[in-house]
């Protein structure tokens, strides 16, 4: 494929100057080009799990509006979570099917920008809801009492809206910092979308600076709000040890856990892609990482969430029981 290019004359403040430095008109995504003849079986593995994640996280979302016995915050921040997750998929899954489709992976320069930008504010999103939700825990737990004080209907809503609110002009200004760079190399992305770590590997000249302020941001983002994860949880596992019932110690730590998986499937894999060194020859697996917690994540929650919880297998066959009797 061609890359186009429109030519620039500037100065450049890394101190290279009197150079043709470029400007990319579209990005060209090669995502997984490089195995053709598996393209049409990797569309349908990716359509029936796009389809998979819209019709699991809607049915949380609709059982957790309709179902009395789940209008608690817990599955209203569950809710939230879904809905959460068909959006982060949606920004990055219709794009690769496409390009499946049609064996092309143009991206214009104000898509790519797009996409990237929505994608980090919904994965920051991602990150502090996990947090709020650990939170819910440990009132619910070490709290009992003050539960429903603290966690008002006003408080959660409060903390959603921060939750989606808090992040989003960090990572308006990081993809801002990210295509401000000059890409005098290649406009050839070898990912599926338009990502942080693959794009600063696009860029010339002494980007350390860039690099820095981008791992410092996502330290921020990502660590902080796994470190309220964790001393809420070191709280609960404590509070937990000392109920005197057996009994009540397993019912508590099965309303921890399906929350723990889901944290530590989305920590793990995007912690591991964001926060190790930038380097050409761990490209093919920030690609397969991207596709665990962009896209089997969102796949794995309402199945976790629903066969770990038991309130919620109850809500769903009360659902299709009404809705086969229609």
């Amino acid at each position: 494929m061609q890359s186009k290019y429109v030519n620039l004359q500037r100065a450049n403040k890394f101190k290279i100057t009197d150079t043709n430095l470029t400007v990319p008109i579209e990005f060209v995504l090669l995502g997984f080009s490089d195995i053709p003849q598996l393209h049409w079986f990797l569309f349908g593995i990716f359509f029936f799990i796009y389809m998979t994640i819209l019709l699991g996280n809607g049915l949380i979302i609709l059982i957790t509006r309709v179902e009395p016995t789940l209008q608690s915050p817990m599955y209203f921040f569950i809710s939230n979570l879904s809905f959460l997750e068909i959006c982060y998929v949606s920004v990055t899954l219709p794009r690769m099917l496409m390009d499946l489709f049609t064996l092309k992976g143009n991206i214009s320069f104000l898509a790519c920008a797009t996409q990237m930008c929505l994608f980090l504010i919904l994965g920051g999103t991602e990150c502090f809801l996990l947090a709020v939700m650990a939170y819910d825990r440990y009132v619910a737990i070490c709290n009992p009492l003050h539960y429903p004080i603290v966690m008002s209907s006003k408080v959660c809503t409060q903390l959603v809206v921060g939750s989606w609110v808090i992040g989003a002009p960090i990572q308006v200004g990081q993809t801002y910092q990210i295509l401000s760079l000059p890409f005098c190399e290649s406009n050839q992305i070898n990912h599926f979308f338009c990502d942080m770590p693959p794009l600063l590997r696009l860029a010339c000249g002494n980007i350390f600076v860039n690099e820095l302020v981008v791992f410092i941001f996502v330290v921020l983002i990502v660590t902080i709000p796994f470190i309220l994860i964790l001393a809420s949880y070191s709280r609960i596992i404590s509070t937990i040890l000392k109920l005197p019932s057996k009994t009540g110690r397993t019912k508590a730590f099965s309303t921890c856990s399906s929350h723990l998986i889901v944290v530590f499937l989305f920590y793990g894999s995007a912690s591991i892609t964001y926060l190790k060194p930038k380097s050409n020859k761990y490209e093919e697996t920030d690609k397969l990482l991207s596709v665990f917690y962009t896209i089997l994540t969102p796949m794995f929650n309402p199945l976790i969430y629903s066969l770990r919880n038991k309130d919620v297998t109850r809500a769903l066959k009360k659902l299709f029981t009404r809705l086969l009797a229609l």
